[in-house]
């Protein structure tokens, strides 16, 4: 009987020093890895986003209709300056698609603009390359991707093609690379929020067309862009 509980006693005291060896283990283990990020970790440097695209300083008659959408993807090179790698720079390149649907009728041969609200199809489709600038803040840690971030910038965009297509019972337009449209745009941008609920906002300073009459009027028609901005790693 001694024996026996000898032999136990020592099983017992072998398991429990296991156990706590592998805990001790597990917790450096964790501070391992911690020490190493800590100097090198970047967030946030892919990015996506979909917003619905409101037009600005529209001129009288001027109507959307259906969902005009906005949706960019690109490359973000996250450049922290502070010693916990809260603050950060941020310079990018991407790519922006842009369906605007509305009542602009565009003409062609030779191009006119008349507002139409008699219509099956009518929209306005952008591509552009985004060169994006931007300051960041984040409370951020290497071992945690769940975090507040507020990010703002300025976003240049150079327009890649364009393409108009009204479609009614009695005319048919289709005009692609339209030169009335202004090839660059410029407007500030800024993303708030935690973790994968990111609120977007961008405004476009730049007309969408360069100077042209809409009904013997200016037309200075500008996006103003907001919605859901993700980031991923």
């Amino acid at each position: 009987m001694k024996l026996r509980f000898t032999f136990s006693f020592l099983m017992v005291s072998f398991c429990l020093s296991g156990i706590f060896a592998q805990e001790t283990k597990t917790e450096e283990e964790l501070k391992a890895p911690y020490k190493v990020l800590d100097s090198l970790f970047r967030e946030d440097q892919f990015y996506a986003s979909i917003t619905y695209n409101l037009m600005q300083n529209k001129p009288s008659g001027y109507k959307q209709y259906s969902f005009s959408t906005g949706i960019t993807v690109g490359f973000m090179r996250d450049m922290p300056f502070t010693k916990d790698r809260n603050w950060s720079v941020a310079l990018g390149l991407g790519y922006s698609y842009n369906n605007i649907k509305h009542n602009i009728q565009i003409q062609d041969n030779p191009i006119a603009y008349t507002i139409e609200n008699s219509y099956d199809k009518n929209k306005l489709i952008l591509h552009y390359l985004d060169i994006p600038l931007e300051i960041r803040w984040r409370n951020a840690t290497p071992l945690s991707h769940k975090f507040w971030r507020i990010y703002t910038g300025f976003k240049a965009s150079y327009l890649l093609g364009s393409k108009s297509d009204f479609q009614s019972t009695d005319a048919n337009y289709k005009v692609k690379n339209n030169s009335d449209v202004n090839k660059w745009q410029l407007g500030p941008y800024i993303s708030v929020g935690y973790n994968t609920i990111n609120m977007y906002v961008y405004y476009g300073l730049t007309p969408i067309f360069k100077d042209i009459q809409l009904d013997n009027r200016d037309l200075k028609l500008s996006a103003f862009n907001v919605g859901f901005m993700f980031y991923i790693l």
